[in-house]
């Protein structure tokens, strides 16, 4: 009896592989559609909804999973996984065009999120200035302002993409710092990157509205608000009035509770539903779409289990439909409390690596040339 010859194909370019195998070239971008798969949560449907989402889904040989409940109505509401290629999704959303209960914009929906396929990125190294006396990594170190434009200077020369300049710590169980002191601390570094022409985009990592307009005047194009608008009801109207880019990051509490043993029902499904919630709050205030970024907030109200789920899973941010932000630059979730800096900027680069993998489009840390040799390497 003969043996037969079976490998898996773990690449996402299919349609190169239809080509080597002699398929037509004609129907081949057509073709890989059957090939590539998504699996959708789609929330809160009713049963009705659900049970034709499920039916629809078997006509065309995928299939839909709902609450046990659906098929008697005993349950108000039901979360489902619609499974399926993209070609099968797409037939799904042509169906249900003709479907009752408001099914027709679900499978416009559904179409939109089949046809999704996030581009390759060239992820970007924002390096990170921290200003301040007590940040978990290198607290004091760049305090005095010479060493603080010496390594502003040295991130540039490194290759950074952005420099991500912060003067309040939010590590766990940090306390506030006012207006007046961050905008103390940053605004001659600022002017010291204006008089030397640098032209890298600057980033004030600050959860207050009026360090980012201050900040913004001299300068900076984007924000990064480590609390998402929670901390400063006034960020969302600075960012839409001048334009610039928000980081929109999600953390559990605040830095002085976040880390009192943080618990999720579902972790990735908090975190994306309440980034939504955020990414849409944000456009209601008027913040172009283009302008905003997404950050899951590794080590903010996570553990370090968490962490790295939300690593291996970053990819279901895509979602979202805006550009993605990692920091997990030294941070607990190495496991390396008592190392060295340059020991965790090597296991750092390690975690980063998987990242780049997965289209991260920006990741934020401390040590700009070392993973602009990463980049090289991956590119």
């Amino acid at each position: 009896m003969k043996n037969f010859i079976l490998k898996e194909i773990a690449t996402n370019d299919m349609e190169t592989e239809l080509e080597r195998i002699g398929f037509d070239k004609t129907y081949t971008s057509r073709g890989t559609l059957k090939f590539e798969y998504k699996n959708i949560k789609i929330y809160s449907l009713t049963p009705p909804q659900a049970n034709i989402l499920k039916q629809t889904a078997l006509s065309v040989g995928a299939d839909c999973a709902t609450h046990r409940d659906v098929i008697t109505s005993k349950t108000e509401k039901s979360d489902c996984i619609l499974g399926g290629s993209i070609s099968q999704l797409k037939k799904i959303a042509q169906k249900l065009e003709n479907q009752p209960f408001g099914l027709k914009n679900l499978g416009e929906n559904i179409r939109a999120f089949a046809e999704y396929k996030k581009p390759s990125v060239a992820t970007k190294v924002v390096g990170i200035l921290n200003l301040t006396p007590d940040s978990f990594s290198d607290g004091g170190e760049f305090l005095d302002y010479d060493k603080a434009k010496e390594h502003f200077q040295y991130m540039v020369e490194s290759g950074a993409d952005i420099i991500d300049i912060g003067a309040e710590s939010t590590r766990p169980y940090s306390t506030p710092v006012s207006a007046e002191a961050q905008i103390g601390r940053i605004l001659p570094i600022l002017k010291y990157a204006k008089e030397s022409k640098i032209t890298v985009p600057v980033s004030i990592d600050t959860r207050s509205a009026e360090v980012a307009r201050k900040c913004i005047e001299s300068g900076a194009v984007i924000i990064n608000d480590v609390s998402g608008f929670d901390y400063d009801e006034k960020m969302a109207d600075v960012i839409a009035k001048y334009g610039v880019k928000i980081i929109i990051q999600h953390s559990k509490g605040d830095p002085q509770t976040m880390q009192d043993n943080p618990v999720y029902e579902n972790l990735m499904d908090e975190i994306y539903l309440k980034l939504k919630e955020k990414v849409d709050f944000a456009l209601s205030k008027g913040i172009k779409k283009e302008n905003i970024i997404v950050d899951p907030g590794i080590g903010f109200g996570k553990t370090r289990e968490d962490n790295f789920e939300i690593l291996k899973r970053i990819e279901e941010f895509n979602g979202l439909g805006c550009e993605i932000m990692l920091g997990l630059s030294r941070k607990s979730l190495l496991g390396m409390k008592d190392e060295t800096n340059e020991m965790k900027d090597i296991f750092t680069v390690a975690l980063n690596t998987l990242a780049v993998e997965n289209k991260v489009d920006y990741i934020r840390v401390h040590n700009v040339s070392l993973h602009k040799k990463l980049l090289e390497v991956l590119k």
